[in-house]
């Protein structure tokens, strides 16, 4: 077994603790009816343009459903960054649904610790509590969420 550097167990000690995928069984879902109709919607968006396309494209493609469906949401979204309750930056998600929920968008073959990390330190600088990472890069559509 390799040795993972340090950061990396560190974070897999958070996910332990803060990383949820979405729960049918749990009645208390954040946004539950946003968070649905986004996975919807991001399914819609892969079966349509199947995988191989740059993340703008998907980011694109998403963006024309939020307004067809009558979502508000924002590409690039710049969310301020907080460090001891002061604003000392600002993060563009690669859209920022209903000022709720950040959608991290890839094209990998896999979502990894790395992914999970960036995510994770989003929600944690930040106001908002749910992020989402959707995988548009394999064959099967594949994504993640995350509660804080």
């Amino acid at each position: 077994m390799k040795n993972k550097p340090a950061g990396i167990k560190r974070y897999r000690q958070l996910f332990n603790h803060e990383f949820s995928r979405m729960n049918t069984n749990n009645k208390e879902i954040i946004y539950k009816e946003l968070s649905y109709k986004t996975i919807g919607l991001a399914m819609e968006v892969h079966n349509q343009l199947g995988f191989g396309f740059l993340e703008k494209v998907y980011e694109n493609a998403l963006m024309v459903l939020f307004e067809k469906n009558g979502i508000p949401a924002q590409q690039q979204a710049p969310v301020r960054v907080y460090f001891e309750r002061q604003v000392v930056g600002d993060y563009y998600a690669d859209i920022l649904v209903d000022n709720k929920i950040i959608l991290e968008l890839k094209t990998v073959d896999k979502i990894v610790d790395v992914h999970r990390a960036q995510v994770l330190n989003y929600l944690r600088a930040t106001e908002i509590q749910l992020a989402m990472i959707l995988n548009f890069g394999k064959r099967s559509f594949e994504y993640e969420r995350f509660v804080i």
